[in-house]
């Protein structure tokens, strides 16, 4: 498989769900974070859209959500997350397990995805994530094997304050096993609000160590408008 070739399509999905304003209805609003959702065309499920301003450079951002190694320490939703094979400095796959959820009526799911960090002009970044199969990590019994297609995140300069970011999230993940669509509704939204409220208190945390200088200093490529 050509793994780099798959995350660079990825990023460039999200992206465009980026730049795709019609359709979405708001599900969600809480301590100045929205979450909106449409039906997904990748899946019989939605793609969620989550908007949210953090207070730091879309630099120090963009390395903190992209760097495995502190991501179990602020993302309470995960129990794993392990970087299983690197490909380059810019792309990598990771194994992550889930915690449960919705008072432990959405059992834990584990995943294996293609993570993909790239850099647009305008200081604009997407991390871009998306399930692939992996040899080396083959479903087990212990867990039911979930899917993301096309997600991501896309950091850019707050226009009124370039020294914060706004944090666009989008996520399509099909849960799989018996789990009733409903349940993932009712659910999903708050669990994207906690998300980025625990990003914004993991990085404020990590602030010492995150992001001296960013490592993302190549070359920048042009924005395409749908």
């Amino acid at each position: 498989m050509d793994y780099k070739a798959l995350a660079q399509q990825t990023a460039q999905d999200v992206l465009s769900y980026g730049q795709d304003t019609s359709g979405w209805k708001v599900v969600k609003t809480s301590k100045k974070i929205t979450v909106s959702s449409k039906a997904s065309k990748k899946f019989h499920g939605n793609l969620y859209r989550v908007e949210g301003i953090i207070p730091e450079s879309t630099c120090k951002l963009s390395d903190f959500l992209y760097k495995p190694e502190n991501r179990v320490t602020w993302d309470k939703s995960l129990k794993v997350y392990n970087m299983v094979q690197k490909i380059d400095p810019d792309t990598f796959i990771c194994h992550s397990i889930t915690q449960s959820f919705a008072m432990g009526s959405i059992s834990p799911r584990d995943f294996i995805d293609l993570v993909y960090f790239k850099r647009y002009e305008g200081n604009v970044n997407v991390i871009s994530s998306k399930s692939v199969d992996f040899p080396a990590y083959p479903p087990s019994s212990n867990y039911i094997r979930g899917y993301n297609h096309a997600c991501g995140y896309i950091c850019s300069p707050l226009q009124e304050n370039p020294a914060h970011s706004k944090l666009v999230m989008f996520v399509q993940t099909d849960m799989r096993g018996k789990l009733s669509p409903s349940v993932i509704e009712a659910t999903m939204p708050s669990n994207l609000v906690s998300f980025i409220l625990n990003a914004k208190d993991g990085i404020k945390t990590h602030k010492a160590t995150v992001g001296r200088g960013c490592h993302h200093n190549g070359h920048s490529s042009p924005l395409k408008k749908k």
